[in-house]
């Protein structure tokens, strides 16, 4: 029951509209990328600490496909699906009825391809920096470090709140670097991406090969109902089949922001398998290597928190890397959920031949964080890093405004936040009240509220209301 609370979090390379009942063997590192012109890269940049004087324009900064599909490939499933599903619409607007206007539709196919997408973003981009990103390690956990020797050494019930929330976000930040290892946009070198991948999730308790291959499969088939393997909606029949507990917990906050490690263990709803066994449905037998290894660093990861258990005490381990852990859990699953849902307009998910790699990049949302944007390396540019995931995420701020003119309408504006993006808590809780599930039916589908749901949360709002 407990393995139903939560969804996922990312995958890889673009693939056919095939469905695959597992991920495909991965390809070889020297896959990697696209093909592109060799760029002169830019100088390191050793301690990227935020720029005040810079324009705040913001961008993702996340992981990579093992092999992206030629967009030669991709130009040919996008006007296969425009061609047999286009049925009056007219690059994403309808006729309105009688009245000569036009309405965006989401769910219609996009008047562009994703080489228009591609074309429109400059060649720099593309380019990965392995000593950028190593000065981003290195700040990172220098802060990380930093952090916990204050706090031990002040150890006052002033500081503690202010340390757990600061600490929470620098591990979500050393997660988010972790998860640039995955996609290779890290660096172009196997085994750089897999020793930082694996020093940088290890330490944060994330099994990182055993995520690297579930993301993958995320980015391979994000927007797809059944295929997705990232808090993908839950299918009608599946719905009604949990019991009313597990539903609760699932829609009721603070109950999925702490879901991901049960995630790990044991999927979502509706599908089996564990990140660290190498035998489960998420891996094919030339992966077990990999999540064996990924399994044993994460193990030892353990015994090093047991020995630290011993050494300062369970109480003092739990103020420096519990509660901090917990912190880092909720930040996982807010943004990955709001990535992809919360929108006041709803956004499709699709199935069949309606599903195409273009099409289901575009249900992703771009948010703002306000402060955190840059410590948390600009992970809230989703949608190019969706696309295109073997884009660094230092250069997806300047990708995204290149690319937003050709996506138009299909591209949604983060709404501004403060200081703290304390507005996508109100998001989330009323996403979570109206976004339940979609139709056993149809291959363009979206959300749908459970009746029950929405009637107990309406008379729970009624009785605070005549209480106050």
């Amino acid at each position: 029951m407990a393995a139903s609370l939560v969804f996922s979090e990312c995958g890889l390379r673009p693939l056919p509209k095939l469905l695959y009942p597992k991920p495909r063997p991965s390809s070889s590192s020297s896959d990697l990328g696209l093909n592109l012109r060799a760029v002169k890269q830019h100088p390191p940049l050793w301690f990227p600490f935020p720029n005040s004087s810079r324009v705040r324009r913001w961008a993702v900064g996340v992981s990579t496909p093992i092999r992206v599909h030629p967009i030669e490939e991709e130009e040919d499933n996008e006007n296969e699906s425009s061609n047999s599903s286009l049925h009056g619409r007219r690059g994403g607007f309808i006729n309105g009825e009688g009245q000569g206007q036009e309405f965006f539709d989401p769910g219609a196919p996009p008047p562009f391809k994703l080489a228009d997408i591609k074309e429109a973003i400059p060649k720099h981009c593309w380019v990965k920096d392995p000593w950028r990103s190593m000065s981003y390690v290195v700040r990172d956990v220098a802060v990380v470090f930093g952090l916990a020797a204050a706090a031990a050494y002040f150890n006052h019930w002033v500081v503690w709140p202010l340390y757990w929330f600061a600490q929470s976000t620098m591990f979500w930040a050393l997660f988010v670097l972790g998860h640039d290892c995955g996609h290779g946009s890290f660096s172009n070198s196997h085994k750089l991406n897999s020793v930082v991948g694996h020093l940088l999730h290890s330490s944060i308790l994330v099994p990182y090969h055993g995520w690297r291959i579930s993301h993958r499969t995320h980015h391979q088939h994000h927007g797809h109902v059944e295929n997705d393997e990232s808090w993908h909606p839950l299918p009608e029949k599946v719905y009604n089949s949990l019991d009313n507990i597990t539903k609760k917990l699932r829609f009721t906050l603070p109950f999925p922001l702490l879901a991901y490690p049960i995630y790990l263990w044991g999927r979502s709803p509706g599908k089996t398998g564990s990140h660290f066994h190498p035998d489960s449905d998420l891996f094919v037998a030339n992966e077990r290597k990999d999540v064996m290894t990924s399994t044993i660093c994460w193990t030892a990861m353990v015994g090093v928190l047991a020995g630290l258990c011993f050494l300062m005490g369970p109480m003092q381990l739990l103020k420096l890397y519990g509660i901090p852990y917990l912190g880092f859990v909720a930040w996982l699953d807010l943004v990955t959920y709001l990535h992809h849902h919360g929108h006041d307009e709803k956004l499709p998910w699709y199935r069949g031949k309606e599903w195409s790699y273009l099409r289901g990049g575009l249900t992703t949302l771009d948010r703002d964080y306000g402060w955190i944007n840059n410590i948390h390396h600009d992970i809230g540019t989703h949608v190019v890093h969706h696309l295109f995931p073997q884009i660094p995420h230092y250069h997806l701020i300047e990708a995204t405004e290149a690319a937003k003119p050709v996506l138009g309408k299909y591209y949604r504006e983060p709404e501004k936040s403060g200081p703290l993006p304390l507005h996508l808590l109100e998001i989330l809780q009323k996403s979570m009240k109206k976004d339940h599930y979609v139709s056993d039916t149809g291959d363009i589908v979206y959300y749908q509220t459970d009746p029950q749901v929405a009637a107990a949360a309406a008379a729970a709002a009624a009785a605070k209301e005549s209480s106050s």
